[in-house]
């Protein structure tokens, strides 16, 4: 049992070290920007979304008082 463990620990180690192909900083660092800049942009559209549906229903609440 302890020799499986061993073993599945020594094969996931080969695999992260010579199998993975990690990004470079600089692949990192746009990708990390692309994240950001999208995150913002769907926040804002969100945000916006909500100020427009918000007014929209005071106005129709409005019609009921």
């Amino acid at each position: 049992m302890i020799e499986r463990i061993r073993n599945y620990f020594n094969l996931t180690r080969d695999e992260l070290v010579n199998k993975v192909s990690w990004p470079t900083w600089g692949e990192l660092r746009e990708s990390t920007t692309i994240v950001l800049l999208a995150s913002f942009i769907f926040a804002l559209v969100i945000y916006l979304m909500d100020i427009g549906i918000g007014s929209i229903l005071t106005q129709f609440y409005k019609l009921f008082k």
